[in-house]
C-alpha cells in the first residue's frame, strides 16, 4: 500500500475518533467549564505523549521545537473557540458542519499563504463538499447565534492549523529572506503531536484562569466527569492527534486532509443514537454529496487503484 493510501485510510480513522470525540466533549462541558476542560484534556494527552516521545523530544533542534510550538499556540486558539462554541452552541451538528468548513478552507489557506499548487480535484471537490455539509447539518438554517460564530473563527484558524501541521511534519526546502536556500528538516510526528498538545493545554490552562471559576468543579468532581476527560485525553486527543499528524506526514500536500469533511457525517450518526437526534431526507442527500465530493477530491488515488486491481485480475 503506498503512502498516500496509508494517509487516507488513516484520515478516516481520525474522523471517527474525531467523531466519537464530540460526544465526549459535549458531556464533559456540561459537568465542568470548558476551558478548564480542555487545558485537563490536553495536558493529559500531551503528557502521555511526552513520555512516549522523551528520546525523540531530546534531539530536536531549536527550529523544529519552534515550529512545533508555533503548530500548537494557533491548534490552541481553535480549540479554544471550538469548545467556546460547544458549549455556548444549540444544534452539534451545525457545530460540526461549520467547524468542517475549515478542512474545506485547507486548500485555499495552502495556495494563498504558502503558494502550494492543488490539483483540479480539488476545486471540483470543494463547492461539492460545501453543499453536502449544508444539507447535512443546517437544517435550521443559519442563524447568527454566539455559538455558530465561535464555530466559524474556529474553522478558519483550523484550516491554518492543518496547513502548517502538515508543513511541520514533512522535510521542505524553503528560501529565506537573505534568499538563501534552507532545509527544514520534517518533525517527528510523535514530538511534533506532544509538544502541540502540551502547548494546547497551558494556552488554554491561562484563558481558564483568568476566565472561568474552579470551585464549583471541584466540589461536585463525580466519576462520571473523570471519565469523560479520560476518554477524551486518550481517545479523542492522544490517540486522534497523534494518527492524524502521522496520516499528514505520509503526504506533503495539504489536500489530503479534505476527507476530514467526513466527521460530522459520523458526528450526525453518533448523535442519532448518542441524544436521539433524527436525519430528515435532506441530511441524508447532504452525505451522499459529501463522499462525491471525497471520491472527486481524491479520483485519482482511486483511479490507480482500480486500475491496479483489474490488471492483477486480468493476469490471474
Amino acid at each position: 500500500m503506498s503512502d498516500a493510501h496509508k494517509s487516507d485510510l488513516l484520515l478516516v480513522v481520525v474522523t471517527l475518533l474525531a467523531a466519537i470525540s464530540w460526544m465526549f466533549s459535549k458531556e464533559a462541558v456540561l459537568l465542568m467549564p470548558p476551558l478548564l476542560f480542555m487545558a485537563v484534556r490536553f495536558l493529559m494527552a500531551g503528557g502521555l505523549l511526552a513520555i512516549l516521545a522523551s528520546r525523540s523530544l531530546r534531539r530536536l533542534s531549536a527550529d523544529q521545537m519552534r515550529r512545533s510550538v508555533g503548530v500548537g499556540l494557533v491548534f490552541g486558539t481553535a480549540m479554544s473557540c471550538w469548545i467556546m462554541g460547544l458549549f455556548h452552541g444549540t444544534h452539534v451538528g451545525e457545530g460540526a458542519f461549520l467547524t468542517s468548513l475549515g478542512v474545506v478552507i485547507v486548500p485555499i489557506i495552502a495556495r494563498v499563504i504558502f503558494r502550494e499548487a492543488q490539483p483540479p480535484s480539488t476545486w471540483i471537490a470543494i463547492p461539492i463538499a460545501v453543499a453536502g455539509l449544508a444539507l447535512l447539518s443546517l437544517k435550521n438554517g443559519f442563524r447568527p447565534e454566539v455559538g455558530q460564530l465561535f464555530f466559524v473563527s474556529a474553522a478558519f484558524i483550523f484550516a491554518l492549523y492543518f496547513t502548517l501541521n502538515t508543513r511541520a511534519a514533512n522535510q521542505r526546502t524553503v528560501i529565506n529572506r537573505r534568499g538563501e536556500t534552507v532545509e527544514k528538516h520534517r518533525v517527528p510526528a510523535l514530538p511534533l503531536t506532544a509538544i502541540a498538545l502540551l502547548t494546547v493545554g497551558t494556552l488554554t490552562l491561562v484563558e481558564s484562569l483568568v476566565l472561568e471559576p474552579w470551585q464549583p468543579v471541584i466540589e461536585d468532581f463525580s466519576a462520571i466527569l473523570a471519565w469523560w476527560i479520560f476518554a477524551s485525553a486518550v481517545i479523542g486527543t492522544a490517540g486522534r492527534f497523534l494518527l492524524q499528524t502521522y496520516a499528514q506526514s505520509l503526504s506533503a500536500n495539504s489536500h489530503g486532509v479534505v476527507i476530514l469533511v467526513l466527521e460530522p457525517v459520523w458526528v450526525a450518526l453518533f448523535a442519532a443514537g448518542w441524544f436521539s437526534e433524527t436525519m430528515s431526507a435532506s441530511q441524508l442527500a447532504g452525505c451522499g454529496l459529501i463522499f462525491a465530493a471525497l471520491l472527486v477530491n481524491r479520483w485519482g488515488v482511486i483511479s490507480k487503484a482500480l486500475k491496479g486491481w483489474l490488471r492483477s485480475r486480468g493476469t490471474a
